[in-house]
């Protein structure tokens, strides 16, 4: 469906515009009596606009030059009841696409314009499906893997890659939260600022506070002196909060707020600090359950997602498996200096068939106790030693 946005004063005029392009099925045509109106739907992004040279609020050439600081790739058409050449420079020369004279043929040749021009946008839009599609997998190496499902979760990755957006990572334990935090951050404009990761759920209750924001010297029995926290840490840069499900409820209202106003205080203080950090949080959570439970707040699960990143679990990932089972063999024995080593069939089809309940962590530490097991060039099943079955 092409977009159509037709700015004319001329309400009969605009509204014999709108129909004769309606009679096309793939367009979809609004009409605005003013320059100002369609400037207030601009964020709207249509593909085509079509501009009353003379309108009563403000000029042909002055929307021109706002569409195009806005977004270049709209196409733009002027409709004048001037055949003044001068005139009709000063449009190309401001970005229009084409100028139609008004007369008793300009309506056919509008729409005769509009179809031509149609291919043009069309074709754009089939070369930017085609590069969503298109992965550099250059900038994503240290994500192992080629089915489907991770393909998708590094093509969303690109899409918000350069932007500030909120990320919540979901998945099982063990899936790499850590890994697609990592690749969003050194990926994204921020990659020469610090990247720093925190468990939420491995610091003490009555610490986590303090780690986070920081405190004052004297602020609480023990704090002998000033400490920055985690979040002045990664100030330019990148905060992973891992295992958000698992933060006190009353800790959750002053990370809503840190989010809300981009500033913490630390503990013992009263002054706000203002920060620029990028948060991606990380959870083998439930967050809707949690929230239905009443131990997550609403307000920051939805704050959270600027975009939800799930990770499948390994066991559905197919062939992922011996691939990542490879690259692990691989840098393991480079690492230890043991010589290259192989998988025998029966070890590929075993870890093909196995459940991975600890999932991408439970592999990595399967295959490096496999190559120390392993005498000779070739790891076996025997040498694995899969976790259900030692503890079955």
């Amino acid at each position: 469906m092409i977009k159509i946005f037709v700015i004319e004063d001329d309400e009969l005029f605009g509204s014999v515009i709108q129909n004769k392009l309606e009679m096309e099925s793939n367009y979809e045509v609004t009409l605005f009596t003013s320059g100002e109106d369609f400037l207030k739907n601009l964020h709207l992004n249509p593909d085509i606009v079509t501009i009353d040279y003379n309108l009563p609020d403000i000029t042909g050439i002055e929307i021109l030059k706002k569409i195009n600081n806005y977004n270049k790739n709209i196409i733009t058409i002027i409709l004048s009841g001037q055949n003044n050449v001068e005139v009709v420079v000063e449009a190309y020369k401001n970005g229009a696409n084409d100028y139609i004279v008004k007369n008793e043929n300009s309506i056919f040749e509008l729409a005769n314009s509009v179809k031509n021009l149609s291919a043009n946008v069309n074709l754009r839009k089939e070369v930017e499906l085609l590069k969503d599609q298109i992965i550099d997998r250059s900038k994503y190496d240290k994500i192992i893997g080629e089915s489907k499902a991770i393909l998708n979760v590094i093509r969303l990755l690109q899409k918000v890659e350069k932007s500030n957006i909120l990320a919540l990572i979901t998945g099982e334990s063990g899936t790499g939260k850590e890994v697609i935090a990592r690749a969003l951050h050194y990926n994204s404009m921020r990659k020469r600022e610090p990247f720093v990761a925190l468990n939420v759920a491995a610091i003490p209750e009555d610490l986590i506070e303090s780690e986070l924001f920081g405190h004052e010297k004297g602020a609480f029995t023990g704090a002998d002196s000033k400490r920055i926290g985690k979040f002045e840490e990664a100030n330019g840069g990148t905060i992973l909060l891992d295992e958000i499900g698992e933060m006190d409820i009353n800790l959750q209202t002053k990370l809503l707020r840190v989010l809300q106003e981009g500033a913490i205080t630390r503990l013992g203080s009263n002054k706000e600090i203002k920060l620029d950090v990028r948060v991606v949080a990380a959870t083998n959570k439930n967050l809707v359950d949690r929230v239905k439970d009443g131990k997550f707040r609403e307000d920051l699960f939805y704050r959270l997602q600027g975009i939800l990143i799930h990770l499948p679990p390994l066991r559905e990932r197919g062939n992922d498996i011996l691939l990542l089972a490879r690259h692990f063999l691989n840098q393991f024995c480079i690492q230890n200096k043991l010589g290259a080593k192989t998988f025998t069939k029966d070890a590929s089809e075993k870890m093909m068939s196995y459940s991975w309940p600890g999932n991408v962590r439970e592999l990595k530490a399967l295959v490096e106790r496999g190559a120390l097991m392993s005498e000779g060039d070739k790891v076996s099943v025997d040498d694995l030693m899969f976790t259900q079955e030692l503890y079955s």
